[in-house]
């Protein structure tokens, strides 16, 4: 086996490339005036250069070793920056908690690598991905091979972009700085897992049955999270569950080559195009969300605070223009990127083998889409509009964010307003990406009835989240109590921390504790009682050793009598 230290940068690798260092960089200027003070400060840099470097070389890595080894720099730096306060034991046991459940994808991904090595003789991306012939010949001689294959991959993937039921461990990545949040939410680790699936995609057209659990997958945790989004106080939490629900998005956007290769190409652009856009929109609301939590004291929750908009101005703004490409107001960066999932979703409803599938998954889709306009607006209203109010932390006279923090949010601010409209309608990004390995051209075109819906469902969530939050703010509390068990679930996560906990971690628990008595209670045992043979043995000759000559002399004279009687027999 030779694995070379290789890299390649190609259409796909450039694009991520650009938003990684991009974004990361204004996270960085931000976090230098947010970590101001911090007695960590030095370590906290050195975690997230470590991250951004990582992120870089998984996405120029030439060989899926290369990808792995980086794919766990990821996930390590991850860990030290989720718990980088580590005192908080809140902070400790959600590192603990993102570092564990993604060892259960990376376990994916390890035996997808082994079956690489062994079927197609290397891991060069070059030797299987660019070999289309070889692919080919290993799907007809056995049509589960490249299945597997693209479900191992797909299980690393779920991980580390927390999709269903691996989602659990991304809310609870909060606890870290708020520029940490930014960049795995944003520009790093979650991207990891569309990258790989969109990179691979040469083997998941010979695996349709895979695709189109990629794309239900998405669909799933897409439409879970944004119920969830629904009824969180928290600010940063609220954005946490977007950032999963756009990352089902993106996947379900990743599964529509299922419905044919004419389908595959348009379908990994939509993903990856909306990945683009949603680093820029989604770094700028969490940093925005990290300045009015730094202007609050720390306090994050949204009930302790309100109309917030005239003593946080570039705050409010900023927020404001992020929320809105969130929610795919038209023109905006997030409009254009998620028309093309909408308009990809309703080719494949009517093409190929699996119409009726994603006829569904394009309804959920739909839905979903007006869900998160109105829970990120919801947000919005909450935190901006109404009566002004903060929290006793705060202070009297909150502090806008010093010019540090503010340059990058209005840079953002730009990026989310404006980047989309630049590459939507000239199709610039859908020509660049089509240049790698795998995808064919093909010719982008307009979708008037999608843009018409899109932004129809966008104003109408926006309209709603205005008249429960602004022109009516009881209504909420009166619907919450119709709505009682709904609003719970909703509240409570699904239960789903509280479901995965009875159904893994718990017989784990009764396991180890098997496992502990056993050792103790036979292992040990055992040992001890082999232990009391020497002890026996040494008891019964230092009875013939006892310091007295005599006994010595007879001792050897014994020996001597046995030694000749015994050399005499054999004669």
């Amino acid at each position: 086996m030779s694995v070379g230290f290789d890299l390649r940068v190609d259409s796909i690798s450039a694009i991520m490339l650009a938003m990684v260092t991009g974004v990361s960089l204004l996270v960085a200027l931000f976090g230098s005036g947010y970590m101001h003070g911090d007695g960590g400060y030095p370590r906290f840099f050195a975690a997230v250069s470590g991250f951004v470097f990582s992120m870089c070389m998984l996405v120029m890595a030439n060989n899926f070793v290369l990808l792995f080894f980086f794919w766990e720099m990821v996930g390590l730096c991850s860990y030290l920056l989720i718990g980088f306060w580590f005192h908080k034991p809140s902070a400790a046991a959600a590192s603990r908690k993102a570092f564990v459940v993604n060892r259960i994808g990376d376990f994916g991904l390890i035996m997808a690598i082994f079956l690489i090595l062994t079927r197609f003789g290397s891991v060069s991306f070059s030797d299987v991905l660019g070999n289309p012939g070889m692919i080919a010949d290993l799907a007809a001689a056995d049509e589960t091979l490249l299945p597997l294959i693209c479900f191992c991959l797909f299980l690393g993937a779920m991980g580390k972009s927390a999709q269903f039921p691996l989602q659990v461990w991304l809310p609870d990545a909060m606890e870290g700085p708020t520029p940490v949040s930014a960049l795995i939410h944003a520009a790093t680790m979650v991207t990891a897992g569309i990258y790989l699936v969109a990179r691979c995609t040469p083997l998941f057209m010979f695996a349709p049955d895979v695709q189109v659990l990629v794309s239900a997958t998405g669909a799933i945790t897409s439409l879970i999270a944004a119920l969830i989004a629904l009824t969180q106080t928290d600010l940063k939490r609220v954005l946490a569950y977007s950032t999963v629900s756009q990352l089902g998005f993106m996947f379900m956007a990743l599964g529509c080559g299922a419905a044919g290769a004419e389908v595959t190409t348009p379908a990994v652009t939509a993903g990856m195009f909306h990945l683009f856009t949603h680093a820029y929109f989604k770094a700028l609301l969490f940093l925005a969300a990290g300045s009015v939590m730094h202007a609050m004291g720390d306090v994050i929750d949204m009930r302790y605070f309100s109309g917030l908009r005239k003593a946080l101005p570039i705050t409010h703004w900023t927020f404001l223009v992020g929320a809105a490409a969130l929610a795919g107001v038209p023109l905006l960066a997030g409009f254009w990127s998620k028309d093309e999932i909408l308009a990809v979703l309703g080719t494949a409803s009517s093409t190929g083998n699996y119409q009726s599938i994603f006829r569904i998954i394009r309804i959920v889709a739909t839905v979903t889409a007006l869900l998160t306009a109105f829970y990120t607006f919801r947000a919005y209203f909450m935190t901006f509009w109404g009566e002004e109010r903060f929290p006793v932390e705060a202070g009297h006279h909150p502090h806008e964010a010093t010019p540090i923090m503010a340059w990058p949010l209005r840079i953002l601010a730009v990026c989310a307003a404006l980047i989309g409209l630049a590459v939507g309608p000239t199709h610039q990004f859908q020509t660049y990406l089509q240049r790698t390995v795998g995808l064919k051209p093909y010719e982008a075109h307009f979708h008037l009835d999608v843009m018409v819906m899109s932004a129809v469902i966008a104003i109408a969530g926006i309209t709603l989240a205005w008249s429960f939050y602004v022109v009516s703010p009881a209504v909420p509390a009166r619907i919450a109590g119709m709505l009682a068990p709904f609003y719970l679930l909703s509240q409570k996560k699904f239960f789903l921390d509280e479901i995965l906990y009875g159904i893994v971690v718990a017989p784990l628990k009764i396991f180890g504790r098997i496992c502990v008595f056993f050792d103790r209670a036979v292992i040990d045992c055992l040992i001890d009682s082999l232990a009391t043979v020497p002890a026996s043995v040494s008891g019964l000759l230092k009875n013939f050793q006892g310091g007295v000559v005599t006994s010595y002399a007879g001792v050897m004279w014994f020996g001597a009598v046995a030694a000749v009687v015994v050399a005499l027999s054999l004669f």
